[in-house]
């Protein structure tokens, strides 16, 4: 019986198994990526370390730390990285880079891509230079001109196409310029302050097991202040960060599949309810409840699998597009292959999802009387309260299964499925409260046609609901987007007052800071500030050492804090980005007393301090015993020089130090020109220009928005199919009632002109309280969560509402066009029949 009812039927089921197919294709594509590239990051660790294992540190290593390279055969090769200001004499232009030292056969795994080929192999003996090749496209550079490295001139042996270690927002902000490691001391640039990483690389034995080796030495190396990571734990980590962004689309790709089955929910609905004096009719003549139910379920559950089988085809052709989408996020080629995990979970959703969104109205052919053969009335019929609270509590309870197998969080789970509760519910509630509205309060002086178009909102058999949600929630994804990404860019905006810097003098010693601060006076431009800064770091936190501290396992302390070299300052107040949590600013010392500072919030409950308790700081081998007598709240997120750690003057004056210089330059002429003049006179003072990170800060959430917007159009896809669907699987009903207008008077323009507003109103209805929710939703996430004023973007209300009415308009009139042109004697014969 399912089998043949389905045949005549089925062509009006297609459409719902067609947003199902959307919803598991967008799933299935993503975990199938993910999977991928999870596998790839596996595979081709060593390739992205360049080595089995390196040893890292940030100051040069102790004897200690060299016994313990010494004791596991040497390393096999080496390189100092630090960030510098290059020259290029060719065109007088300078930029920010990010120098490294090389030393050895490194890599040894993958291969150092330049242009020429040969210059991975010969630079280190010419002497020569290996320039990002970005860089000498933007400076019309080529191979034989030369780069200035502080007080080195190196020739360009070729481009760096890439290598290991090179990609990454820090290569867009300072790109990556390799020298020999020899020829880094006669550059001058290692000097107090400055921020140095030295690595040593390593390759592995066959038999080494980098796990124990991992569990062993890197303890040990903690102590020293260095660090050993193996290609497995760096996959891991690097894993773990996409991974993460994996999840979030997995769940865009989840509501686009949600919003499929509310589509299925309203087709088989009015599906049914056609259906009900036929079952009532199987029921006279001995069919069972159990019979019929199982009937229309079959048929569901069949074009569910159909839809699943379909879905994950479409999944498939979707994720070669993957490594196309994220190019510029990812520092290796992606390699495609089948996931059978992802394949059975698309399938096994196809069908749970269908059955569970169809047996809500499936219900009604449980509790239909064979006795509805003689009844006239609309819901001659009882359903039970009891069953359909099982079917929604077991609708949500997959919803969070499915979310928790995601994000593998019950917390996070239980947010989710809350989240999309509250916006179903809303836009629901909304479109319920509009449909009462107008029909207790509809306004009978309208002309015909506009009270004919409200009348349809909530006539018999009417789609208000269902397309309120799918217009919504897709409207709602994209809004969000664009509203988040100014919150996101209003953090990190260059603020237009006079006192805001934009360019950030580093490492200026004591000796130069005079000339340099002249020489920025000297072009017009004002010196804002002339920090001194000193490095120190935790010696001793309350009355326990920090290396004891370290090797205790039970210590629940955030560990980086043990481990951090931080950059203080000196002075008696605060700056905007600085709010008082706790305490008074400044005091002063009692003369030789402890010395009282101010920490920010972060470093108080990383080190698990508060107001009194002591801490003492090893600055450069000199002890200094001070006592936490303020806590601040710092807005990092500000582009602004901000610190952990605040002494008072009159301690660290005579401390070593180095000193940060800020300006504002009016125009990036004017930047460039006090920059080539500056690394001229100093050549290894680097130079931050903070409108530059600005632009590669939105050039990075400009890709990030254009994922996410691919993804979202899943979501608007799908209400675009539920909204064909919904057209047409009521068609036949719509024909009916326009056979009626026209027995009545009413002309085929207004008909048409009917169905047009009907459609503007369901746009205008869907996507208004989609941007609404949207804009209350980013509005709280910036007052509670990013703590910034949101003015929010124009781009929704201008471009995505109207465009969104336009389409719902569209779509509504193309598959309403056989409904306008149905003659009269077409519905007459079928009631006949």
């Amino acid at each position: 019986m399912a089998w043949r009812d389905s045949k005549a039927s089925g062509s009006r089921l297609l459409l719902f198994m067609a947003s199902i197919i959307l919803g598991i294709a967008a799933v299935v594509s993503i975990q199938s990526f993910s999977e991928n590239l999870e596998e790839n990051i596996a595979i081709q660790s060593k390739i992205l370390m360049g080595a089995d294992f390196v040893i890292d540190s940030n100051k040069p290593l102790n004897e200690k730390v060299l016994a313990i390279i010494d004791s596991l055969g040497g390393a096999d090769g080496r390189s100092v990285g630090f960030g510098s200001m290059a020259i290029f004499p060719k065109t007088g232009d300078t930029k920010l880079v990010g120098v490294r030292g090389m030393e050895g056969a490194y890599p040894f795994y993958g291969e150092m891509e330049t242009e020429p080929v040969t210059a991975a192999q010969t630079y280190q003996e010419s002497g020569g230079a290996l320039v990002d090749a970005t860089l000498m496209l933007q400076y019309g550079l080529q191979q034989g001109d030369s780069v200035k490295l502080g007080n080195t001139v190196f020739p360009i042996a070729g481009s760096l196409i890439s290598a290991p270690g090179t990609s990454g927002v820090g290569a867009l902000v300072a790109p990556p310029v390799i020298i020999p490691y020899d020829a880094v001391e006669g550059t001058g640039l290692i000097q107090v302050g400055s921020r140095i990483g030295y690595d040593y690389y390593f390759v592995a034995e066959p038999e080494q097991d980098l796990v124990e080796l991992d569990e062993v030495v890197d303890p040990q190396l903690d102590v020293e202040n260095a660090d050993l990571d193996t290609h497995i734990s760096t996959a891991e980590q690097l894993g773990r960060s996409y991974d993460n962004f994996g999840k979030f689309l997995n769940l865009i790709a989840f509501i686009a599949l949600l919003l499929g089955c509310v589509g299925v929910a309203s087709s088989v609905h009015i599906y049914v309810k056609e259906k009900l004096r036929s079952v009532a009719v199987l029921k006279c003549i001995g069919a069972t409840r159990r019979q019929t139910f199982l009937i229309y379920l079959l048929q569901i559950a069949g074009m569910g699998l159909l839809g699943g089988i379909l879905g994950v085809l479409c999944g498939l052709l979707l994720q070669q597009s993957f490594p196309l989408l994220l190019e510029g996020f990812l520092p290796f080629e992606v390699q495609i292959s089948l996931v059978p995990n992802a394949l059975w979970s698309g399938l096994i959703l196809g069908v749970l999802l269908s059955v569970l969104f169809a047996l809500m109205p499936l219900l009604n052919t449980w509790f239909v009387s064979p006795l509805q053969v003689l009844r006239v009335e609309e819901n001659g019929y009882q359903k039970s309260r009891k069953a359909q609270l099982w079917v929604l509590l077991g609708i949500v309870l997959f919803i969070f299964s499915f979310s928790f197998w995601l994000l593998g969080s019950a917390r996070y789970a239980l947010y989710f499925v809350l989240g999309i509760l509250v916006v179903f519910a809303l836009l629901g509630g909304v479109a319920t409260l509009f449909m009462r509205g107008i029909k207790k309060y509809f306004p009978t002086s309208w002309g015909f046609t506009a009270r004919q178009s409200l009348l349809n909102l909530y006539r018999p058999n009417n789609q208000t609901t269902v397309l309120v949600l799918a217009i919504g929630v897709g409207t709602f994804l994209i809004s969000t987007l664009y509203f988040t990404k100014d919150i996101l860019l209003a953090q990190v905006s260059l603020e237009a007052s006079e006192d805001t810097p934009n360019l950030i003098l580093l490492d200026v010693q004591s000796d130069e800071k005079l000339a340099a601060a002249n020489s920025i006076e000297a072009s017009g431009l004002p010196v804002l500030n002339n920090i001194p800064i000193i490095t120190m770091r935790m010696h001793q936190i309350k009355e326990r050492p920090v290396r004891e501290l370290i090797l205790d396992s039970t210590v629940t302390m955030n560990r980086w804090v043990l481990f951090h070299e931080f950059r203080v300052t000196y002075r008696d107040s605060l700056v905007p980005s600085e709010r008082t949590v706790e305490g008074t600013w400044p005091l002063e010392r009692q003369g030789n007393g402890i010395i009282p500072i101010s920490i920010s919030d972060n470093v108080a409950d990383g080190a698990q301090v508060k107001i009194g308790d002591t801490i003492v700081f090893n600055v450069q081998g000199v002890l200094m015993e001070t006592k936490v007598a303020h806590l601040r709240e710092v807005d990092w997120a500000r582009m602004q020089v901000n610190f952990s750690i605040l002494f008072p003057s009159g301690v660290l004056e005579e401390a070593p130090q180095f000193h940060v210089l800020t300006t504002k330059a009016p125009d990036a002429i004017k930047s460039a020109e006090l920059q080539r003049d500056l690394v001229r006179k100093f050549p290894t003072v680097s130079i931050i220009d903070l409108r530059q990170i600005l632009t590669v800060i939105e050039d990075i959430l400009g890709k990030i928005a254009w994922v996410i917007n691919f993804m979202a159009f899943f979501s608007i896809l799908t209400g675009i199919i539920v909204l064909i669907g919904s057209v047409r699987t009521s068609k036949y009903q719509r024909i009916k009632e326009n056979v009626l207008l026209r027995t009545l008077g009413a002309k085929g323009k207004q008909i048409l002109r009917i169905t047009t507003l009907e459609y503007l109103y369901l746009g205008l209805l869907g996507g208004g309280i989609g941007i609404v929710l949207s804009l209350l939703g980013s509005l709280l996430l910036a007052r509670f969560v990013f703590e910034v004023s949101f003015v929010p973007s124009s781009v929704p209300f201008l471009v995505v509402l109207p465009g969104i009415m336009v389409l719902v308009l569209l779509i509504g009139l193309l598959n309403s066009k056989s409904v306008l042109q149905s003659p009269p004697l077409e519905v007459l014969r079928k009631e006949g029949v």
